[in-house]
């Protein structure tokens, strides 16, 4: 069971922040050894961040001893109530900068407000005067993280971790992303207008575009989560590759389909053609945006591509 805050005894407190001060400083080495290859800069600063925490370990151990002896108890955050629950981010891989940098932050001041509240509650003046100046010794953390920022991260070095960041972001989620955008918005023009114009029928042109979306969004789903486990292209996760590349699979092919929801097949027609159209302007913009493509030479590309199989389904479904 999970103890009050309030009925730690200082003893109790002192075990505890020795706890927290063991737990910060061995994320802050996985932090930097998770981002030692794309973002050393970054990796340096964890570092230094977790020679401090080792310090600050170290001090509260002596205390510890000198007051209480050499057997200390086993007490966690999770032991305690009150803690934020902290996501195990520091296990992912890789990590994303902006995801550590802003836990760090929550963890300095998690532990800072920690030793504030624990000084608040004691009574002994020589327990009162220790959580002081660990209150001050955290502050002097965050001056530390913040000097480290400036020195080691600077313009230059943000800007090459910024590029890396980028990279990495059209590797596992742009480039997924925009396979399944075009596999989705192109492939299953030619079955939606087959259907459309061989019918004449609003309902089953949807359920067709229905149907293909869906098939062919599983159908990439499953062949990008199977195309490498991205140990050696640094491209992620399968399973979140996978599932970025199936999802906007489907949602570009939904797209155009929904339109034949409206029972008027020259109005609904009309509507899935604008759709189409936009479709393609968007994929255009994200091949120019992150994949270095001119926009017009992106937007030909696609618009030639889209018009050809757009003018295939119209003509199987009109003989």
């Amino acid at each position: 069971m999970a103890r009050n805050f309030k009925d730690l005894s200082e003893r109790d407190i002192l075990a505890l922040a020795i706890s927290l001060e063991e737990e910060d400083g061995r994320i802050y080495a996985d932090f930097a050894d998770a981002l030692r290859e794309m973002y050393p800069a970054t990796a340096k600063m964890f570092d230094a961040m977790r020679e401090e925490e080792s310090h600050h370990r170290a001090s509260l151990i002596e205390t510890y001893r000198a007051r209480f002896g050499e057997h200390i108890p086993l007490i966690r955050r999770q032991d305690v109530k009150g803690f934020v629950s902290r996501k195990p981010v520091w296990l992912a891989r890789p990590l994303g900068i902006n995801v550590v940098r802003k836990q760090a932050e929550i963890m300095e001041l998690e532990t800072r407000r920690f030793y504030e509240r624990a000084q608040r509650q004691t009574t002994d003046a020589g327990i009162r005067q220790l959580l002081g100046d660990l209150v001050e010794a955290e502050q002097k953390h965050s001056a530390l993280a913040e000097s480290l920022e400036e020195t080691q991260l600077t313009p230059n070095v943000r800007r090459e971790e910024e590029a890396a960041h980028r990279r990495l972001l059209v590797l596992q989620i742009v480039q997924p992303g925009l396979a399944g955008l075009m596999d989705g918005s192109v492939s299953t023009l030619a079955p939606v207008f087959a259907a459309a114009f061989a019918t004449r029928s609003s309902w089953d042109a949807f359920l067709v575009g229905l149907a293909a979306s869906i098939g062919a969004g599983i159908s990439m789903g499953f062949a990008e989560a199977l195309s490498d486990d991205g140990s050696l292209t640094g491209r992620g996760r399968p399973l979140a590759r996978g599932a970025v590349c199936g999802l906007i699979t489907t949602a570009g092919g939904i797209g155009h389909t929904l339109p034949y929801l409206i029972s008027n097949f020259t109005v609904a027609t009309f509507v899935a053609v604008v759709v189409v159209a936009i479709e393609l302007a968007v994929i255009s913009y994200i091949r120019h945006r992150f994949m270095d493509t001119p926009f017009l030479h992106a937007a030909l590309q696609v618009v030639v591509g889209g018009v050809l199989v757009f003018l295939t389904g119209i003509i199987i479904g009109s003989s």
